[in-house]
Formats: structure tokens, C-alpha cells, sequence
């Protein structure tokens, strides 16, 4: 199994914005090798609040499919040239493989 991760740190405000984004069903649903898209909100008493998205997949192959995927790359060339929204205040991304 391969897993990417997408950690968000955001304002209060953001929480629902990028809940709302990853959390509805899209075009990665339907591609080979997905598993499922988790998004978890850290519980934070702090005005920032912490987002995860996680992504499994069956293999780090079908990963990289995504990836380069017309679907995918479409998605990224929209966005290209734009700010990233005020709510997002720092975004990082791992990818793990699963050893057990």
C-alpha cells in the first residue's frame, strides 16, 4: 500500500473550506488502485487548526498514474498563476509506503 498526505495548517475559518474541497467525491474516486481519501481535523484549542488528507492506494505505480493523469494535471493547470487562499497559512506532502 502507498500513502500520500497533504498536512494543512490553516485560520479557523479555513477548517470547513478545506474540509469542503477534499471531502466530496471526484475524479479520484474512480481511478485504478484507489482506496479511499480520509480528511481529519486535529482537535486544537489554537486559532490555527491542522487539516490532514490522507490518500491510500494499492501501489506507488498506481500513485504515479494519478499523478500524470490528464485529470490530474487539468486540476493543477487551473489553479496555476493563482494565490494560494488567505485561510491556507503553510501546506506540506508526504508519501509513505505501507511496511505492515
Amino acid at each position: 500500500m502507498f500513502i500520500m498526505m497533504r498536512n494543512m495548517v490553516v485560520t479557523e475559518e479555513g477548517v470547513e473550506q478545506v474540509i469542503n474541497k477534499f471531502g466530496i467525491d471526484g475524479i479520484i474516486e474512480e481511478q485504478e488502485g484507489f482506496i479511499d481519501l480520509s480528511v481529519m481535523e486535529k482537535k486544537s484549542r489554537s486559532d490555527e487548526k491542522e487539516v490532514i488528507v490522507m490518500i491510500r492506494w494499492e501501489t506507488e505505480e498506481h500513485w504515479k498514474q494519478w499523478e500524470k493523469s490528464d485529470a490530474h494535471i487539468a486540476g493543477h493547470k487551473a489553479n496555476r498563476g493563482k494565490p494560494k487562499p488567505d485561510y491556507i497559512i503553510s501546506s506540506d506532502a508526504g508519501l509513505y509506503r505501507v511496511r505492515k
